[in-house]
């Protein structure tokens, strides 16, 4: 089940956001995931957040700023058994166009957007950590 993200889901909710980020993303040190962890907790309720949950467990969410996504985080464990998927269907249908940046090394996460119709747009690198990222974007 997809519902709208609760104060009191901030624990898990970041939990999954710094395991994911880490695992995702093993060119990049991951004190920089650490160190940005706090500014994220404290920006996170300003976002659109949903979670995807079963059997009252949060099991990953996706994160809103208007159409830009912010990320879409699944715990490694429930990873490709469609919860990103469904995350950002629930997403599509609410929206007539989204974008986001990825990096471009995370190749799992740049075939996945590509799978879902997103489109690059650009490249650019990332000045906190002078990776590649890329500007992808969907259009309904």
């Amino acid at each position: 089940m997809i519902r709208e993200f609760k104060e009191q889901d901030i624990e898990i909710v970041m939990k999954i956001w710094l395991e994911t980020n880490i695992l995702a993303h093993s060119f990049i040190e991951s004190n920089y995931w650490i160190g940005n962890f706090d500014t994220v907790k404290k920006m996170l309720p300003n976002a659109l957040v949903y979670v995807y949950e079963s059997n009252k467990t949060i099991w990953g969410f996706i994160g809103l700023v208007d159409n830009y996504i912010a990320g879409v985080f699944v715990l490694q464990q429930f990873q490709s058994n469609g919860i990103g998927k469904k995350l950002l269907d629930f997403i599509k249908i609410k929206s007539n166009e989204l974008s986001l940046d990825v990096y471009k090394k995370n190749k799992r996460a740049v075939d996945f957007y590509l799978r879902e119709e997103f489109v690059i747009n650009k490249d650019q690198i990332d000045k906190d950590t002078g990776e590649i990222e890329l500007s992808m974007s969907w259009r309904k």
